[in-house]
């Protein structure tokens, strides 16, 4: 990874120890976050998937911003993470919740390699790793009740790649910042467009981090994505079942 700021090795910060929140909020996950924590501030950073200069905040900023979601995700549902990255806040929310069956998305190879190795180091057996795009999904992933993003794009392109994804009725639940309130305003016709039906800025963690983390929970109707994404869908979904007649014919005549 190409050094940032002239840091040696040696001057980068190290990661501090754990919080007293974080014990409460991973219980007893918290021996296995630990781990996850080391893997991040030391393979994460060297992959350039983490910047050395968060090391010192990771756990604030980022582990304990993340695991807050599980107050918002229902019991038993599955969640896709669109452009999981170092895995947040898919492997926090997955270390505290076992009921839930969760798809790490990611495009980037060398990030896919390093969530493929967390999550079998962590053994996270309900955790499966998948690269692609969002918008490259539709047919392929099954349609899940949740969504999940962190600061991947504004709320109107990230709808774009999550919304779609969706079951009826399902929602895309984003960690924003201090500009989600705006984005919300922003991007209300093309979530409008997309079937999102309600959506609300929440602070979520309250007793746990400070400040509480911001979340979008955008819930869509009988129609992920629209009219347009519908059609998309539609035409999928017929490519995948051809193909998958195209290759049970294939064995055949071998």
């Amino acid at each position: 990874m190409t050094q940032q700021s002239g840091e040696s090795p040696e001057e980068q910060p190290g990661l501090p120890p754990a919080p007293e929140a974080a014990r409460k909020a991973f219980g007893d996950s918290f021996p296995t976050v630990e781990r996850y924590a080391e893997l991040l501030a030391d393979a994460g950073v060297r992959r350039g998937l983490l910047g050395p200069r968060e090391v010192p905040r990771l756990w604030e900023r980022h582990l304990l911003n993340c695991v807050v979601l599980s107050e918002v995700v229902p019991e038993g549902v599955t969640v896709c993470d669109v452009g999981s990255g170092a895995g947040l806040p898919g492997i926090p929310l997955a270390l505290v919740r076992p009921d839930l069956e969760i798809t790490l998305l990611e495009p980037l190879l060398r990030r896919t390699t390093f969530l493929q190795e967390v999550v079998e180091l962590l053994g996270l057996d309900h955790v499966t790793v998948l690269r692609g795009r969002a918008e490259e999904m539709l047919g392929t992933l099954a349609p899940v009740h949740v969504v999940t993003a962190r600061a991947v794009a504004p709320l109107d392109r990230l709808a774009g790649w999550g919304v779609p994804l969706l079951r009826p009725y399902g929602e895309m639940v984003a960690l924003k910042g201090d500009t989600a309130e705006d984005e919300v305003r922003t991007a209300r016709d093309a979530l409008h467009k997309l079937g999102v039906v309600e959506t609300t800025v929440e602070h979520i963690g309250e007793e746990l981090i400070d400040p509480p983390s911001t979340v979008v929970r955008a819930r869509v109707g009988e129609s992920p994505g629209g009219v347009r994404f519908a059609a998309r869908r539609v035409k999928a979904e017929k490519a995948a079942r051809a193909n998958g007649r195209s290759a049970r014919g294939g064995r055949r005549r071998r």
